[in-house]
């Protein structure tokens, strides 16, 4: 029995997303618990040459949605990625969620041999069959970037565990 595109996607993108939410949610109330800035978590690196937060944050959402619509044809929204504090930060991930749940899944079936060209970097593109490249490289990069999330809040002393990151807000 094989899975469609669309149960390989959108389901893995909106529990991704959602527990993303949560995290972010955790997050600002440990600052708020604290007594700190969350704006300091925000602008948080793991090491020099990663990115902040802020922008793990971004990147998840867009890998999601331009993921999606890269195999569907579908137009992905735009966002200004101007967001700097929790609240918008969570507004990102809210928005994303909400076009996603606009996709049909029949816009998503049967694209596993289109082919799909994207940026790599900021002056290479790459080609994929569709079905590749959501399991070898849309669906690594949203976890890479969650789990990067993740990390950052952890190290800062979130009260944050493995069920946040697999249950969100049902653990």
């Amino acid at each position: 029995m094989s899975i469609s595109m669309s149960s390989a996607s959108l389901p893995i993108f909106q529990t991704a997303l959602t527990n993303l939410k949560h995290l972010l949610a955790k997050g600002q109330a440990h600052a708020q618990a604290k007594k700190f800035d969350a704006s300091v978590l925000a602008q948080y690196r793991l090491a020099p040459d990663m990115l902040p937060f802020t922008r793990q944050v971004l990147i998840a959402c867009d890998a999601s949605k331009l993921c999606v619509a890269r195999l569907s044809g579908l137009e992905a929204p735009k966002f200004d990625d101007t967001e700097a504090t929790f609240d918008e930060l969570i507004g990102r991930i809210q928005k994303t969620l909400d076009w996603l749940h606009t996709v049909p899944a029949s816009a998503l079936d049967g694209t596993e041999q289109k082919s799909i060209t994207f940026p790599v970097g900021k002056d290479k593109t790459r080609t994929m069959a569709g079905e590749d490249y959501l399991k070898h490289w849309a669906i690594p990069n949203v976890f890479f970037h969650v789990t990067t999330a993740y990390a950052i809040l952890r190290h800062n002393g979130v009260d944050v565990g493995k069920t946040d990151f697999l249950l969100g807000p049902n653990a």
